[in-house]
């Protein structure tokens, strides 16, 4: 496992980018036709919906 720390800042900005991407991931997944890409676009949603989570907790 790879680890790495960040600043208060960079947790932020980092979160701030996974939010403003989190939506437009929902609309891809939805107009997706090919299963396998959708499968792996919710693979990462899943992936990002965590981050999202652990960050906030973080930021509290």
């Amino acid at each position: 496992m790879t680890a790495f720390e960040l600043n208060q800042e960079e947790a932020r900005q980092l979160l701030e980018v996974l939010e403003r991407y989190y939506p437009a991931l929902r609309i891809e997944i939805a107009n997706t036709d090919d299963r396998e890409f959708r499968r792996a676009l919710k693979v990462r949603e899943a992936f990002m919906k965590e981050m999202i989570t652990r960050l906030k907790e973080r930021l509290k």
